[in-house]
């Protein structure tokens, strides 16, 4: 059944947004996936998608889907930019891979109103600020 089945558990895989400057010299807001761990993760796939209330209106935004062939140990790929104007919403990444021809799968949700300043820290192996799920 299916309440039998137990998930493999998600470590040391992260999303994180990261604010950056373009090369404008303007300030743009990026996400990336990271690998913390000491294995190639493989057939990455992220879905990204936004969702929630906004000026007390229910909101949606398109749903995206990346591909990624590998993602080597200790390593991070930039995913997709991001826009300010859907931080009020709840933005949720979906992330698979497989792992030793395991698959895994974890839903990253950043909450509205989560990506701030005031929750930014250095994202280990892009050192540079920004919001981070792990």
């Amino acid at each position: 059944m299916k309440k039998d089945i137990v998930p493999p558990l998600v470590e040391d895989v992260a999303v994180a947004v990261v604010k950056e400057l373009n090369e404008k010299e303007e300030e743009q807001w990026n996400v990336y996936l990271l690998n913390l761990k000491e294995e190639t993760i493989e057939g990455v796939l992220v879905t990204s998608t936004g969702y929630g209330e906004l000026n007390g209106e229910h909101r949606k935004t398109s749903t995206l889907r990346h591909f990624l062939d590998t993602l080597p140990p200790k390593s991070f790929s930039k995913i997709e930019p991001i826009m300010e104007n859907v931080f009020g919403l709840n933005n949720q990444f979906w992330v698979s891979f497989y792992l030793n021809k395991v698959m895994y799968d974890k839903k990253y949700v950043f909450l509205a109103e989560s990506i701030t300043e005031d929750n930014m820290i250095t994202i280990p192996l892009i050192m540079k600020k920004g919001v981070m799920i792990r």
